[in-house]
């Protein structure tokens, strides 16, 4: 029984591998593979972005008359994944990358331009140096200045941090807030000072007002008791005289003087005690009608008792005489006069 997996095979002794026919295949021959897009691309047709790491069913074929040191140099066929355009890139042996070649145009390619130049000039320099020893002492003395301007700001960043390391941090925050409270505790003593003082400002204002108030009262209590004081019944002749200098009008003065003589005096026709003074006047016709004994006798008999009437006294209610108030009232009115 043989074996399953068989590694070798029989091979028998007239066998020669030169008589077996060899296949004719081109040499752009093309192969179907599976890879991943090797770096970020945009697709020149429509635009989608290709991100690098996608799969893509590649077709494969070997570049003719394109050889580095020997190696081979391999093409890629992919498509669009939006429009299916066909893109194409192929190996880059000397700088173990891949070129994009058409189709599409590779992004976040800075880097790798930059470091293209850096050994760009870098092969230029060593070329001049090669040939020009004056070169080579000008690149050096470059290169020691250059050198120099490192350490010296490499010592000025190391004073930096040593001066940041010697702050102390902790002591400028307590510092800080040492600060914000003493400018707490100012603003505090200046509004309570201020209140202080506002309060003090309606104190006083209050004080003033109740004097002023008092005083007031003051003043209106003694007005009332110089009124009450001034409030007699002999003060009727006083204030009628004040009346009359203040500029009273004639009908309010002539009521005055009416008043006073009736209170005083009496009316004429009231029979009292000014009846007993005053005889009213006789027309002359009455006279001459009367008869001559009667115009002869009375002239005594009317005299005599004048006479009479005259020496008893007239008293009034108060008690005072009539002829005494009419002699004080006959002097006001010659005062008020004059």
């Amino acid at each position: 029984m043989s074996e399953r997996k068989v590694l070798n095979k029989y091979y028998p002794p007239d066998f020669d591998p030169a008589k077996i026919p060899k296949l004719k295949l081109p040499k752009d021959r093309q192969y179907v593979v599976r890879l991943m897009a090797p770096f970020n691309m945009r697709c020149k047709t429509c635009g989608e972005y290709i991100y690098k790491g996608k799969k893509f069913n590649a077709r494969k074929e070997t570049v003719q008359n394109e050889l580095y040191m020997g190696l081979p140099i391999f093409r890629f066929y992919i498509k669009c994944t939006r429009c299916l355009a066909e893109i194409t890139f192929k190996t880059d042996p000397e700088n173990t990358d891949y070129a994009m070649e058409h189709g599409a145009t590779r992004n976040f390619q800075a880097e790798k331009l930059m470091e293209e130049e850096e050994k760009r000039v870098q092969q230029e320099r060593e070329d001049e140096e090669l040939n020009n020893p004056m070169k080579v002492l000008e690149n050096r003395t470059k290169d020691s200045k250059l050198e120099m301007e490192v350490l010296e700001n490499l010592q000025e960043l190391k004073e930096l941090n040593q001066r940041q390391a010697q702050v102390d941090f902790e002591g400028m925050i307590d510092q800080y807030r040492e600060l914000e409270k003493k400018e707490k505790e100012r603003q505090q003593e200046e509004d309570e000072r201020e209140t202080k003082e506002m309060l003090e400002r309606a104190l006083v204002k209050r004080l003033r007002d109740s004097d002023s108030d008092s005083e007031k009262e003051e003043e209106s209590n003694s007005l009332q008791a110089n009124v009450a004081s001034t409030d007699k019944p002999t003060d009727i002749l006083t204030t009628e005289r004040n009346t009359e200098t203040q500029g009273a009008t004639s009908g309010g003065v002539k009521r005055a003087k009416v008043e006073t003589w009736e209170r005083s005096v009496g009316t004429l026709g009231s029979g009292k005690a000014l009846g007993s003074l005053v005889v009213r006047k006789k027309s002359t016709s009455a006279v001459t009608k009367s008869s001559p004994v009667a115009a002869s006798a009375p002239a005594s008999l009317t005299d005599s008792k004048a006479l009479a009437a005259a020496s008893k006294p007239v008293t009034t209610q108060n008690g005072s005489s009539s002829l005494s108030l009419l002699g004080a009232y006959s002097d006001s009115d010659s005062n008020d006069s004059e």
